[in-house]
């Protein structure tokens, strides 16, 4: 038992470090939340904290009026040989070990105003507080704040709310233990806590009912009927406290002798002495004690599945997100040549899919650039290694576009240079070399020199028209391989050679510049490898265990 409470202790402190607790809104299932925990639950005024002072056998917890406890507060119970002094321990202050149980109250106040302010405001981070001592027996307990009607001076209206929502966030779960308290001087069926462990635990499965001070209750009643489950029937048992009185605490009575007189009014009582054995503080943490250990045990399997399923997940959307970024320049260089290699693959894939340009048409050939330039936006969006970040993306996109502004330049020139080239073959001596032929027939009234020069402009308005027909045809078809070769083929071959050369030459700090990554993904890989240890050292934690 001792081994798997204890298991459960080691697992709930490594998840406080991780964040991982109830209300910290993970996208992944938390490990909190599948392991059992005892829940402490109850109404102001309703002896909550002198439940866990007598459970304990100290004054550790802080007093006063209105809401005194803001944050969630887990206790847990570490029985230690008898002789051994007690002592205790926050999860927040590792090296600091606490002897004086009034430090331990100043301290849970302190963080909690250190975290909510003086405001009186609630927090769902928990205060993690271990407490060692041959008085107590292992186990673990989440006190929780207590349910309110009404705000308190200084507090917002929502304070009501925001209570319960938080109590309900930590009972409503299915691997919790609630245990609601119930003063056993007011009327039950007022009560807060059994109102709402009611709600999220209909049959009474998961609920242990304790009735406090049954000691002030009015002449002539008691509360027999609910202690032997008759009048609010619960699976588990309900169990009976004497809490020490307001004077016994402003005395300081000494919780051991609190104890004492507990046991002798139960056991002398006309009224409960028959159920004694099952009442008092005493028997209650037994009683939880053996309860939680068995639900451990039976919830060992399912805590294993969710270990194993998430550590699958979470090594998936890490290798998804990729290795952090090193610091050392040459590794740096060698990633962002890497990171480009990998957009240029994707780019080229487009290219050769031959989908997005169709150059036998000569009217398209002038949509060539604005194609490419669309190409290299969906290429660097779709190239999953760039997503991390942002700035090479920027740079690259950059250089792409300034590449392609160039060879458009180029196709510009070639295309001129074809047309130059065929209109420099009409020449002035290609006309006077025309055949100086008179042409026959024709009107004989003309004269013969007429008739030649009519004739020699017919033949050169012939020949220069088949001349264009033909070089229009020709270019027709050669314009569309000029601009082919000048921008795709120039942008599949070398699109960032000259970015190459360029990145070459930065130093160590341009370089971790261009692989500033993106924040929200930096925090989320940290997070997810901090998750992914946790649940991997949990795994190992329960392998080491022995089962019997």
């Amino acid at each position: 038992m001792e081994s798997l409470i204890g298991l459960v202790n080691r697992l709930q402190r490594a998840c406080t470090v991780l964040g991982d607790h109830v209300g910290d809104n993970a996208a992944l299932p938390t490990l909190w939340e599948a392991l059992p925990s005892i829940v402490v639950v109850g109404g102001q005024s309703s002896g909550k904290s002198s439940v866990l002072e007598s459970i304990v056998g100290r004054d550790f917890l802080p007093r006063g009026s209105g809401i005194v406890t803001r944050r969630p507060l887990v206790l847990q119970l570490h029985k230690t040989e008898q002789g051994q002094p007690d002592y205790a321990e926050f999860l927040h202050l590792p090296k600091k070990t606490f002897t004086d149980f009034s430090l331990v109250q100043k301290e849970i106040q302190d963080e909690t105003d250190r975290l909510t302010g003086r405001s009186k405001q609630i927090s769902p981070v928990p205060i993690h507080l271990s407490i060692y001592s041959p008085n107590v027996v292992n186990l673990t307990l989440t006190d929780l704040p207590g349910l309110t009607k009404v705000a308190v001076e200084g507090q917002p209206e929502s304070i009501v709310q925001d209570i319960e929502n938080m109590v309900r966030s930590y009972v409503e779960k299915p691997n919790s233990i609630i245990l609601a308290i119930t003063p056993a001087n007011q009327d039950i069926a007022t009560s807060d806590a059994i109102k709402l462990s009611r709600e999220v635990d209909p049959r009474g499965e998961r609920t242990f009912g304790v009735l406090t001070k049954i000691d002030l209750m009015d002449k002539g009643t008691d509360a027999l009927e609910v202690l032997e489950g008759r009048a609010y029937p619960l699976q588990n048992p309900w169990v009976g406290i004497v809490n020490r009185s307001q004077a016994d605490i402003y005395k300081n009575v000494d919780m051991i002798a609190a104890r004492q007189r507990e046991r002798e009014f139960v056991s002398t009582s006309p009224i409960y002495g028959h159920i004694a054995h099952n009442m008092g503080s005493e028997y209650l943490a037994k009683l939880l004690s053996k309860h939680l250990e068995s639900v451990i045990r039976a919830r060992i399997p399912g805590i294993l599945s969710l270990i194993n399923r998430s550590i699958y997940e979470l090594e998936e959307e890490l290798n998804y997100l990729g290795k952090a970024v090193t610091i050392d320049p040459g590794a740096q260089l060698y990633n962002i040549l890497e990171l480009c290699r990998a957009f240029e693959r994707v780019f080229k894939e487009h290219l050769e899919g031959g989908k997005y340009l169709h150059l036998t048409d000569g009217t398209k050939s002038t949509a060539v650039h604005f194609i490419l330039k669309e190409l290299v936006r969906k290429s660097i969006v779709q190239t999953q290694e760039l997503r991390r970040f942002p700035t090479l993306q920027a740079e690259i996109a950059a250089a792409a576009t300034e590449a392609l502004e160039r060879f458009r330049e180029d196709s510009k020139k070639t295309t001129l240079r074809l047309v130059e080239m065929e209109s420099s073959y009409l020449t002035v001596d290609y006309f006077r070399n025309l055949p100086q032929e008179m042409e026959k027939g024709g009107n004989p009234t003309v004269p013969n020199a007429e008739r030649y020069i009519e004739g020699h402009f017919r033949r050169i308005g012939t020949n220069v028209f088949s001349y264009v027909s033909m070089v229009s045809e020709t270019l027709k078809h050669s314009i569309p391989k000029a601009v082919v070769y000048c921008q795709v083929r120039q942008a599949k071959q070398s699109l960032l050679d000259y970015f190459y050369v360029q990145v070459g030459k930065r130093e160590g700090k341009q370089l971790a510049q261009l692989l500033d990554e993106d924040p929200v993904l930096m925090g989320k890989r940290q997070q997810h490898a901090k998750r992914l240890e946790l649940y991997k050292a949990a795994r190992d934690e329960i392998d080491s265990v022995t089962w019997t």
